[in-house]
């Protein structure tokens, strides 16, 4: 009997950790479809094609995930091309850093909707087709910064704390669907955004690591994979951590 492909929908999957993310599920085998901004269509593809030149075939959804209607239009569209979604991996996220004294509104709403409202805007329209199938994964990337909060990050811890708040809820609800919830909580990670912090900065965090370096995006999405694997049914609701001993609970 042929097992079914999983198909694995992950918003932010153009970016520097949604791409490893994409990468690692395809070498297990799912379909998987990276989601991205309508505005970067021309970005978005020339990233495909780099994917593809390095051996994975990944597909591409445009949608604004801090939309509730256009999330929608996009899970509906991967749904007409691949006929159901399996796996979700809400991953896209900003930062818009300042000191509470300082920020606007603007910056604040502008985390919020985009880390958090995201979270709710995807999954509304994803969660439904899993309970109907009877099988699904949803790992939403939170932050270490959502657990021990982080100096001018007000907007971003709280969307982060959300995003776990959010997980716990909803995995005791479809728990008995066959639809497990869970979060990732990665620490500071090698990406464009963090290597183009300062060096002396940069010095001082990897200093506050007991590992003594940043993640490598890989290790984010290994961890993202083990949660959405089949075989990781009975875990739900947790958040795992990968920090490097950054911070510890």
């Amino acid at each position: 009997m042929n097992q079914i492909q999983r198909v694995a929908l992950v918003t932010g999957g153009t970016g520097g950790i949604g791409t490893e993310i994409c990468k690692r599920l395809a070498q297990s085998g799912r379909q998987v479809v990276a989601g991205y901004l309508p505005a970067e269509e021309v970005s978005a593809k020339q990233w495909q094609l780099a994917r593809r030149e390095e051996g994975f075939d990944i597909a591409l959804a445009a949608g604004d995930v801090a939309s509730f209607e256009f999330s929608g239009r996009m899970v509906r569209e991967v749904r007409e091309r691949f006929g159901r979604i399996d796996i979700l991996v809400n991953c896209a996220g900003i930062t818009r850093d300042k000191t509470l004294r300082k920020m606007d509104p603007e910056q604040w709403n502008a985390v919020l909707t985009t880390n958090l409202d995201s979270v709710f805007n995807v999954t509304r329209h994803v969660v439904e087709g899993m309970i109907e199938q009877g099988f699904g994964r949803i790992v939403n990337i939170s932050s270490v910064n959502g657990q021990k909060g982080m100096f001018g990050q007000t907007n971003y811890s709280a969307a982060k704390a959300g995003v776990h708040g959010f997980s716990m809820a909803l995995a005791q609800e479809v728990a008995s669907k066959g639809v497990t919830v869970n979060t990732v909580s990665p620490g500071y990670v090698e990406t464009r955004m963090t290597q183009a912090v300062p060096e002396e900065i940069r010095n001082t965090i990897v200093a506050g690591i007991p590992l003594g370096r940043m993640a490598r995006p890989a290790e984010i999405a290994h961890a993202v994979a083990f949660l959405s694997a089949d075989e990781s049914g009975y875990i739900t609701g947790i958040n795992l951590p990968v920090n490097g001993g950054m911070y510890m609970s």
